[in-house]
């Protein structure tokens, strides 16, 4: 056993690992920041023992053969839509802001919908690399649609749009990578894009046949117009550009965020899904291309992860775990900057989270059991 674990450590991508520790630094150091007005237990001392507790998840899964999933992949699939299922159920699930996707395990809460990615991405894997499985035949297509659909519409329902919108963009990248015909995959893009337009406008003629909460809807028509609700609904998308755009090129230094520190950009958002506001504003554009840098380097090596990976199961395993990351990094820092609808998505290792910051964890460490698995 040692003598494996060494031989595997070695084999690791380090570069990946100094990466992941200076964001997950990082992040606590922000955390700190964003939330010196709590009046809680201090977010970043919870923050430093999921990423504790992340890192092992880390090892322990660059440690086990991805094959060992594999196997395991419809026992995981089946667990986390039971889960999903569970939490929209009244007086089991746990409602928070007006949405269902907490359960409550041995006092501990956390999200199922964390689980349900992973598990997603391992059933998707192993469905997509049968040998034999070409992904131009339409049995074969269904067959994908069939495993993404049950998670993406429990999600959605609970309601968690923009996770369900993560899950979905991940599936249409392993088609990608599995092979689906670039016709196809146009026809896919066109459709998508053809939907978007019908939702902008259902939203302005016939609001009321969209099956959407008002507050996605005012969303929505917030991105469009922001200034149609700058005292309430749009009021953290204001104050975040505010934050990023006042931080210049150097920042206000650390601790001195005046959005953060006098309440413009309200706590109970700043250390989750605003976190990037605050580092802006604090490290200015310096600051955060070199956070974007880290990023750059931990989604490398997802990609060199599965370009070395020595079949197609890694193959799939590590690119769609590298989708699913990339769209949280892009989705989260858009929405900040004002880019994109205000969506709930946490940044990586930055965000305040234990289930967020485990399903990241995860992740990485399964790419990794791909990538030192490389030459056996």
């Amino acid at each position: 056993m040692t003598a494996r674990w060494i031989r595997l450590v070695r084999r690791m991508d380090w570069i990946l690992l100094l990466a992941v520790l200076a964001l997950l630094v990082t992040g606590v150091l922000f955390i700190f920041s964003a939330s010196t007005r709590s009046v809680d237990l201090p977010l970043y001392r919870k923050q430093i023992g999921w990423a504790l507790a992340g890192l092992a998840c880390f090892l322990g899964l660059l440690y086990a053969d991805y094959y060992r999933l594999r196997d395991a992949a419809w026992w995981l699939y089946g667990t986390s839509l039971l889960l999903l299922v569970l939490v929209l159920v009244p007086g089991i699930g746990r409602k928070v802001y007006g949405a269902y996707r907490w359960l409550s395990l041995l006092g501990l809460q956390f999200q199922p919908s964390e689980l349900a990615k992973l598990a997603t991405i391992i059933a998707l894997a192993r469905f997509m690399s049968r040998p034999g499985r070409e992904m131009n035949a339409a049995g074969n297509i269904g067959g994908a649609v069939m495993i993404v659909l049950p998670p993406v519409l429990l999600i959605a329902a609970e309601p968690d749009l923009s996770t369900a919108s993560v899950l979905l963009l991940t599936a249409i990248v392993m088609l990608y990578i599995a092979g689906l015909p670039m016709p196809l995959l146009g026809l896919a893009t066109l459709t998508g894009l053809l939907a978007v337009g019908l939702l902008l406008g259902l939203l302005f003629w016939a609001p009321a046949w969209l099956p959407l909460s008002d507050y996605q809807k005012e969303r929505i028509l917030v991105f469009l117009d922001p200034g149609r609700d700058p005292l309430n609904h749009g009021w953290n998308a204001v104050q975040s550009a505010l934050a990023v755009g006042s931080g210049g090129l150097t920042g206000k230094g650390f601790l001195k965020g005046t959005q953060d520190v006098l309440g413009y950009l309200p706590r109970t958002v700043a250390p989750t899904d605003f976190i990037f506001s605050v580092i802006a504003e604090e490290v200015g554009f310096v600051g955060s291309a070199v956070l974007l840098s880290l990023y750059a380097v931990v989604l490398s090596a997802g990609l060199r992860a599965a370009a070395a990976a020595r079949d197609k199961l890694g193959r799939l395993l590590a690119a769609g775990l590298t989708g699913m990351l990339f769209c949280h990094v892009f989705i989260n820092i858009a929405m900040t900057i004002g880019l994109m609808p205000i969506m709930g998505i946490p940044l990586p290792l930055m965000s305040y989270g234990g289930s967020f910051m485990i399903s990241t964890m995860a992740a990485l460490g399964l790419a990794q059991s791909v990538y030192v698995r490389r030459y056996t």
